[in-house]
């Protein structure tokens, strides 16, 4: 079944990088971000899981922990990991998962349920497993999107798409189009005129009833 919005993310056990996870239980009480990849030694993969290395300190920084998963044994793994290294200037600081029996891909509605996991398989019959999730402390799924092979993944959009996600969790406000950390935010249309006045006493902007921005709280 698709996973949506709203869902709790589906636990699993696996191998990764850095030994044995139960899934729940390695997030903690943390955020997480799951990010997939449809095979080791793939081009824009290389680029994505060395950018991801470098943007680490960012997510930890927000209480979020970072995983990857790749249709490939474990053992592959550390080999590629040695590529990304070489090639993109940043040693991968995070656990990948190693998923060449399909598990997970399938748990998430990653590839078709009926796929097999025998090898030899390409990229291209894994095209679908190009997927980010955002799960927050409560294990429930706050974001999910998937890219083609051919078009890298915007890490900075995940991280700021997570700061939002944390804003809203915290204020109980939304993000306007394009928004940034820093920019006003949206006061919800639950809650009233009256209400805001008390939450936001240094005023607020009513563009309409329903359009109403305030500066982001601290």
């Amino acid at each position: 079944m698709a996973i949506r919005i709203g869902d709790e993310a589906p636990d699993f056990t696996a191998e990764t990088t850095e030994g044995t996870i139960r899934f729940h239980e390695w997030i903690g009480d943390k955020w997480a971000i799951l990010f997939s990849h449809p095979k080791d030694f793939t081009p824009v993969c290389t680029t994505e899981l060395g950018y991801m290395a470098k943007l680490k300190p960012e997510f930890d920084k927000r209480g979020t922990k970072v995983i990857g998963l790749s249709i490939d044994p474990v053992t592959n793994h550390s080999q590629w990991a040695k590529d990304i290294e070489e090639t993109q200037g940043t040693a991968v600081n995070y656990p990948m998962i190693g998923d060449a029996d399909l598990n997970v891909a399938k748990l998430y509605d990653m590839i078709h349920p009926n796929a097999s996991g025998a090898n030899p398989r390409t990229a291209v019959d894994n095209a679908t497993i190009r997927a980010v999730f955002i799960v927050g402390p409560d294990k429930k799924v706050k974001a999910t999107f998937t890219y083609p092979m051919s078009a890298g993944r915007n890490f900075d959009e995940v991280l700021r798409l997570l700061d939002a996600l944390q804003l809203n969790a915290k204020h109980t406000v939304a993000t306007p189009v394009n928004w940034k950390p820093g920019d006003d935010v949206i006061i919800p249309t639950s809650v009233s005129d009256e209400d805001a006045k008390k939450k936001y006493p240094d005023g607020f902007k009513t563009l309409k009833p329903y359009l109403r921005t305030v500066a982001q709280p601290k």
